[in-house]
């Protein structure tokens, strides 16, 4: 099993030290699929970009509808997505149902969706590298 860093901000480094675990590289798992690089400066470039993986566009209506509450105040929308400008999903194995369903969530959020298709061969070399 491996641990990535998804919004802790080292918190769960501290966690993975006490228990004797290495975890994941990044700041989150978007490094893991973009690149760290690339995606500080895709950030750089455009601050106002929310950021989608596959799980995230799976769950979109769980992880993020549900869990801020849109599905019984959809006019918290503006409230909590006035200063995004994008959607950025980062395709790890995009199909024509995901496409959709990224779409969906780029509407509801009333922002332009660009897909960025990275793969998972970052996520596979970090594993490995893991398991090494």
């Amino acid at each position: 099993m491996g641990y990535a860093d998804c919004g802790t901000y080292g918190a769960l480094d501290a966690v993975c030290e006490e228990l004797g675990l290495r975890r994941l590289p990044g700041l989150h798992c978007y490094d893991l699929y973009d690149g760290e690089e690339t995606l500080a400066a895709r950030l750089e470039a455009e601050p106002g970009t929310y950021l989608l993986t596959d799980f995230l566009v799976r769950s979109f209506e769980r992880t993020v509808v549900r869990e801020l509450g849109l599905d019984r105040w959809p006019e918290l929308r503006d409230d909590y997505f006035a200063h995004y400008t994008r959607v950025v999903w980062l395709a790890q194995e995009p199909d024509p149902e995901l496409r959709t369903l990224a779409q969906q969530a780029a509407d509801r959020l009333g922002l332009p969706l660009t897909v960025v298709t990275t793969g998972t061969r970052r996520l596979e070399t970090a594993l490995e590298d893991l398991l090494r």
